[in-house]
């Protein structure tokens, strides 16, 4: 059955709520033979096509290297695979740690890429589910609303962690000054040309799609943002909840293979077809595997990366050199402390105490939900290839599949460390507020000085200060 309406979006950040709430529109797609109905008579055959049976969309063919082919030509598909997944996974890890090494900006620009190629995969599927590509102006607009909400973000980004170097270039000012204005005037011009885009015998699937980009929207490019917030709050909460979603990834697909005999959850397309598909039928034991190799792994990784201030500072825009600078006095998130164990591990271990990172502690809570959580973005991911009858999003990367198959989990992973660093870790910004402060007028600045000088006057402050300073 097909249903389509008007909905409010509420996200985490106000700069999201800003943006999604002036419209949206949700689509829910289940297929079914007999449920949909013409709505009226002359419509087109394109539509009575979209509503019978389950689309499907075309198997793209084989790309695996010719080499790893004649290598490997002699292993059965199940230990091919097993062996080209393990290859071109050694190779993305080698990858991961090339641009880690390279600096913020060049992961920035990743991430950019790697969002567009994820928007990329899930618009073409729509187009072929659903015979799409001779819409007028379709194909166009969609690419146009992911460039609007695109300029939204980076600029909200730009105006909050750049706020210096705009004030100091009068056009970036201006754009500054009425960027949420320009966004909204952009987004309204791809609302206008939709409209007028209308065809009377393509309505109804013209709203399909104009649903699936909206979705795709929201759900591809605001968690990408939301990745490149948690990175400018230092590289290791982007490093360390990534590489915790990759671990797991890995490590219950290997406890999944080499002893998974209790199905976790089934998809009944492929099952019915007696096919094996890579993550049709998920495991008990790859599950488990997966969950406590993953917080070893994070406790681990952790402990590592928090001795070094390349790694725990925030990544700031340093205005004398127009660059990032990863340099600061790592907080105490990032100090080794001591911590007294329990009864029973001391019992155990010997030990009366244990220093730790604070850091360590919170990664627990990161690795469990990567192991948890997380897995359900996959889940997700998988039912929704599966309601359209296909193995893979693309097959960009041979063994693995397209790039939303290897992100399914790490959108779901950014909201939640997001939502963690504003809930538990995040404080008050003094570098932001006088940013903000040298912003206003001369004589607000002067009330909020006066203002300031006698809070602290009667807090018994000031005259300490004065002290000080003498």
């Amino acid at each position: 059955m097909f249903c389509y309406g008007y909905i409010r979006i509420v996200p985490f950040q106000s700069q999201i709520f800003h943006f999604f709430k002036f419209f949206s529109v949700f689509v829910c797609l289940q297929g079914s033979d007999n449920e949909l109905k013409a709505e009226k008579e002359g419509v087109s055959d394109s539509e009575s096509k979209v509503d019978s049976g389950v689309p499907e969309v075309p198997v793209p063919p084989d790309d695996t290297p010719e080499v790893l082919n004649k290598a490997l030509s002699g292993l059965s598909s199940r230990w091919k695979n097993w062996w080209v997944r393990g290859i071109l996974t050694l190779a993305m890890i080698s990858f991961f740690f090339f641009i880690i090494y390279l600096g913020p900006m060049v992961l920035m620009m990743i991430v950019l890429c790697v969002q567009i190629k994820c928007f990329q995969e899930i618009i073409t599927i729509g187009y072929s589910v659903y015979h799409s590509y001779d819409l007028p102006w379709f194909r166009t607009l969609s690419w146009y609303f992911l460039l609007c909400v695109n300029y939204f973000f980076y600029g909200e980004t730009v105006t909050d962690y750049f706020f210096t170097l705009v004030q100091r270039e009068e056009p970036l000012r201006i754009l500054s000054k009425y960027h949420r204005f320009i966004s909204f005037a952009l987004y309204l011009t791809g609302f206008c040309m939709f409209v007028l885009s209308l065809v009377k015998k393509h309505y109804r699937l013209q709203f399909y799609m104009f649903g699936w980009t909206h979705v795709t929207l929201l759900i591809v490019v605001t968690q990408s943002h939301l990745i490149i917030h948690n990175l400018f709050e230092g590289m290791i909460w982007f490093i360390v909840p990534i590489s915790c979603v990759i671990c797991n990834d890995i490590m219950a697909y290997m406890f999944g293979f080499f002893f998974g005999r209790t199905p976790l959850i089934k998809v009944g397309y492929f099952e019915r077809l007696n096919k094996s598909p890579k993550g049709c039928c998920k495991t008990w034991e790859g599950f488990i595997g997966g969950f406590f190799s993953t917080i070893v792994f994070g406790i681990m990784l952790s402990y590592v990366m928090a001795g070094y201030r390349y790694f725990v500072c925030p990544v700031e825009f340093n205005n004398d050199s127009n660059s990032f600078q990863v340099d600061c006095e790592p907080s105490e998130l990032f100090q080794l402390q001591d911590y007294f164990l329990p009864s029973m591990l001391e019992s155990v271990t010997g030990w009366t105490t244990v220093r730790l990172y604070p850091f360590q502690i919170h990664s627990i809570a990161l690795s469990s939900f990567a192991s948890i959580v997380g897995p359900f973005g996959g889940f997700f991911a998988s039912g929704f290839k599966r309601a359209f009858k296909i193995k893979d999003f693309a097959n960009t990367i041979p063994g693995h599949g397209g790039i939303m198959d290897r992100f399914d989990c790490q959108y779901l992973m950014a909201t939640f460390v997001n939502v963690y660093i504003a809930s538990f870790i995040r404080g008050p910004n003094p570098t932001k507020v006088i940013q903000q402060l040298l912003a206003l007028r001369p004589d607000q600045q002067l009330y909020i000085f006066n203002s300031l000088k006698a809070h602290l006057t009667e807090k018994g402050l000031l005259p300490a200060l004065e002290e000080v300073n003498d």
